[in-house]
């Protein structure tokens, strides 16, 4: 799971903080704020696709 973990973070946390910048929150709280927000999403997201991949 944390393999996963290591791309779909990265790739959830990035996606969160374009929405941020389309959004117009161009400053540093809301980019990070948004960041954190998608590492964090990206857990049961990895633990589903790591589940789901060992035949669970």
């Amino acid at each position: 799971m944390l393999i996963f973990h290591i791309f779909l973070g990265s790739t959830v946390a990035g996606s969160a903080v374009i929405v941020a910048l389309t959004m117009g929150y161009d400053t540093t709280v809301p980019i990070l704020v948004s960041a954190v927000i998608g590492f964090v999403a990206a857990f049961p997201v990895s633990w589903t696709v790591a589940k789901k991949l060992a035949g669970g």
